[in-house]
């Protein structure tokens, strides 16, 4: 694998450090600014939002700028956000910094993963594209709960300036790794936009919504179903997310290994058994051994769908694939906030903190629904409104080819 990759994966550690570690410092930040911790809330809330609006418009707005510039160019708006964050006077512009730090997101880990793929050969592409990933995985094993500790005992301030100076260790290594890569001769916003016309893409795109979805519904709260069902302790809950994240870790890696193989074989086993897990959580969450594999395994499962989903848009987006590619980004957190609302309706009805649970595995079934009429269709050859988004012809496709 390419050293560029190391420089992607730096950045994406950064961005899932500052995405998270929030949740974990929303006492310390209400009680600076003397607000509620609901509304420190809106600091998470923000940034997804953030997150789903910026990955398509910073997409757009870098449709004439070589992807390696605009890639330094999201770091440095990603550097700019935690320092607004870390030196805010006041909660609102906190809350701004929170979502200028987020319009990098999206973009980033989009274009990150085409310039990832194109780093490498064709069957390797599933693979590189786990590679930069596994910066996010490991932000939840090391980058998270180190952030959470700082903030406890230096202040939540210096967590965000710690994120900041990552930031500019990923921008350094984007700007000395990572190779000039110029924008895609006649490739234009039509083009890209018409990447969204082909069934295989929004398919794709849903099976992200449904399929992470599934594992935020669970995820969510695990707080209160851990510490109120299981039997754990409060201090014990940033222990069992290092475990999700190790799972995290191990399913992110395993998932771009296979996918690169046999992407839709991974895709059923990985959806089919993650649905499987998340139903049988409402029982295991009541032991403790028992919850705490299964967290792992939710982990493991629910990241082992990243690479091969990322992948599958990136094929079927082949000619423009750089808005697709970030939008789907914007459709993880799209399923993070849906399920999370799903699971505080079932949790309101009176269901207890293990329905959410529930919700996930009917969600992460429907991804696998989709997935098998994805497949159906692709075999039939007559999915509805597909079409090669982009212009290049194909000579230009056969000398690419060539070059990879």
């Amino acid at each position: 694998m390419p050293l560029a990759l190391l420089a992607l994966a730096i950045g994406a550690f950064g961005i899932g450090t500052t995405e998270f570690v929030i949740m974990g410092l929303l006492p310390e930040v209400a009680s600076d600014y003397g607000i509620s911790i609901p509304t420190a809330g809106h600091l998470v809330t923000g940034y997804a939002l953030g997150v789903m609006l910026g990955a398509p418009l910073m997409t757009v707005l870098g449709t004439r700028v070589p992807r390696k510039r605009m890639l330094m160019l999201l770091m440095g708006l990603f550097i700019v956000g935690n320092l607004l964050s870390a030196l805010a006077p006041a909660f609102s512009v906190m809350l701004i910094g929170r979502v200028v730090a987020s319009l990098a997101h999206g973009a980033f880990f989009g274009i990150g993963s085409v310039v990832a793929a194109g780093l490498v050969a064709p069957h390797k592409k599933a693979g590189a594209i786990a590679m930069m990933f596994t910066g996010l995985t490991v932000a939840n094993v090391v980058g998270v709960p180190l952030g959470t500790l700082i903030g406890q005992t230096a202040g939540w301030r210096v967590t965000f300036a710690v994120v900041a100076a990552l930031g500019v260790v990923g921008l350094a290594g984007v700007a000395k790794l990572v190779p000039d890569m110029p924008r895609a001769e006649g490739v234009r916003l039509r083009h890209e936009m018409a990447a969204f016309k082909n069934v295989q893409v929004l398919l794709a795109m849903a099976m992200t919504v449904l399929g992470f979805g599934g594992v935020f519904a669970a995820i969510t709260y695990i707080a209160p179903m851990m510490t109120h069902v299981a039997g754990f302790a409060d201090g014990s809950v940033t222990w069992l997310l290092v475990l999700f994240g190790l799972g995290m870790v191990g399913g992110n890696l395993v998932g771009g290994r296979f996918a690169d193989r046999a992407l839709m074989p991974m895709l059923y086993i990985s959806l089919g058994a993650l649905s499987v897990v998340l139903a049988l959580f409402t029982l295991t969450a009541h032991d403790k051994i028992a919850s705490a594999v299964t967290i792992v395994l939710i982990g493991a499962l629910g990241f082992a769908t990243v690479p091969p989903l990322q992948k599958r848009v990136l094929d079927h987006a082949h000619g423009a694939p750089t808005l697709a590619s970030a939008v789907n980004i914007g459709a993880f957190n799209l399923g993070n906030a849906l399920s999370a609302w799903l699971g505080g309706v079932v949790i309101a009805a009176g269901f207890g903190y293990t329905a959410p649970n529930w919700v996930g595995a009917v969600l992460a079934a429907a991804a696998l629904v989709l997935a098998v009429l994805s497949a159906a269709l692709e075999r039939r050859g007559s999915a509805p409104g597909s079409v090669v988004a982009g212009s290049a012809s194909s000579t230009e496709q056969r000398a690419a080819a060539v070059r990879h």
